[in-house]
């Protein structure tokens, strides 16, 4: 099918224009003004933008945490990230220990089997550093996963020594891998939560406390050590904290190859949140204060910090409550559906960066680019025909998230998709989720370049 997007404004990470956008099958094959070829379907784009589908590359769809599931499977998760104009996301695949990579990448492919509605790839948690493992890295790579995610934190769960860290960081320093971290001194942590939880200190507000920025910003100065030494690039996720941004920066000023996300929880919430029914905001790292998330617009801004993903990894209610001890709650919250609008509508980055770190920078770094992440012949047409004007209001009540409560409850939003195209097919119109389940392809990323 040959769809014609008409008067639009196109918006890429390198500039914005007037420009109408040829789709002939699951490709763009022309993005010029005044474009006469004739199509099966035409779309007037008059006061619109013209944006490429967003990129999330950090969700945790039908993720097992202690006795809960996060509340979103393939099915859901994607849905609501179309419905959002996300059309391409990067989920976790979590390695057991003792289990092989390829095996927790499997596992994590059935379970998006049939169910995912949008394109979507696999990151590998790494828990479990062996000789055969680090073999293992260099055949994923080739097989398309090619990124790794290694936790500071969790000590007898998920953490790993910074040997393990740097052995896998020397691995991907030549054979076209990233190393991800999450940034928490683990040690540190598990050392002030149980004075807290000696102290009768049970309270949500210790989750902050108990996780302080120091923490972060002092794991994030460690793992960027390492990368260096092995001359390996970094990318650090969920970056939530000031002191972490400047790590990021001081680290890139010196030609450091290192990357740095943060989310929308910790741009457009803070530890106020703690005060009241804080489970639902227990999320790591923790909300932090307003210091913390100007430094991050202006990381933003700046291009200190290159990306903006979700950590979607959103729980029930009950799940929330079900423990009242601070430490036994599941962590994470909802955001894949609302993360393009929360950040229109803020207006705090011009069209070109926000653009560049919703969609453009993440597909970059993630070897998707130029399929994803930009509009241009040759590139996958995943679309985004956004009205800048539709007002929305977000409500646990109508969100397409499969999770009784929503962080930014009642929040009135300008800005939201209209159409959005995955590979040249609509599957949101009009509010309206048009695609089907199951349509979502598993993406083959390419390695970076060494």
């Amino acid at each position: 099918m040959r769809l014609l997007i008409r008067n639009g404004t196109v918006v890429t990470a390198d500039g914005t224009h007037a420009a109408d956008v040829l789709v002939d099958g699951e490709r763009i094959v022309q993005v010029a003004p005044g474009i006469t070829a004739t199509a099966d379907r035409v779309v007037d784009a008059t006061g619109r933008l013209v944006l490429p589908g967003g990129v999330d590359v950090h969700t945790h769809l039908d993720m097992p945490y202690g006795d809960a599931v996060s509340a979103d499977d393939f099915a859901s998760g994607t849905i609501a990230a179309a419905m959002g104009g996300t059309t391409t996301i990067v989920d976790f695949a979590v390695q057991d220990r003792g289990g092989t990579l390829h095996a927790a990448v499997e596992t994590w492919k059935s379970k998006a089997r049939g169910k995912a509605a949008i394109d979507f790839g696999f990151h590998v948690i790494v828990t479990d550093v062996t000789p055969a493992v680090l073999r293992e890295l260099d055949t994923l790579v080739a097989e398309g996963v090619t990124s790794f995610k290694l936790f500071m934190a969790y000590p007898g769960r998920l953490m790993v020594d910074d040997a393990a860290l740097f052995r896998t960081l020397l691995a991907t320093a030549t054979n076209g891998g990233l190393v991800m971290v999450h940034a928490e001194n683990g040690g540190v942590i598990e050392v002030l939560q149980e004075r807290a939880m000696a102290a009768g200190r049970t309270d949500a507000m210790q989750h902050a406390l108990t996780r302080p920025p120091g923490a972060e910003a002092e794991a994030a100065h460690r793992a960027i050590a390492l990368a260096e030494m092995a001359d390996a690039p970094l990318y650090i996720v969920h970056v939530s904290a000031a002191e972490t941004v400047d790590e990021i920066a001081a680290a890139r000023a010196r030609g450091a190859r290192v990357s740095g996300e943060t989310c929308p929880q910790y741009l457009f919430l803070t530890d106020d949140e703690y005060q009241t029914d804080g489970a639902r905001f227990i999320m790591s790292p923790p909300l932090r204060n307003r210091r913390a998330q100007e430094r991050l617009w202006q990381g933003l801004l700046a291009g200190e910090l290159q990306t903006v993903a979700t950590d979607h990894c959103p729980f029930t209610l009950a799940d929330k409550h079900r423990h009242a001890e601070f430490t036994k709650v599941p962590g994470g919250a909802a955001g894949i559906e609302t993360r393009l609008s929360l950040l229109f509508n803020a207006r705090r980055l011009p069209l070109e960066r926000f653009v560049a770190v919703t969609a453009t920078e993440p597909a970059r770094l993630f070897g998707l680019y130029p399929t994803k992440g930009t509009i241009a012949p040759g590139s996958d047409a995943d679309l985004v025909i956004w009205d800048p004007d539709c007002m929305q209001t977000i409500s646990a009540d109508t969100h397409h998230m499969r999770v009784d409560h929503n962080p930014y409850e009642g929040r009135v939003l300008k800005g939201a998709p209209d159409i959005v195209l995955l590979r040249g097919r609509p599957i949101v119109e009009r509010g309206v989720f048009t695609g089907e389940a199951g349509t979502g392809r598993f993406l083959h990323r390419a390695p970076r370049q060494v």
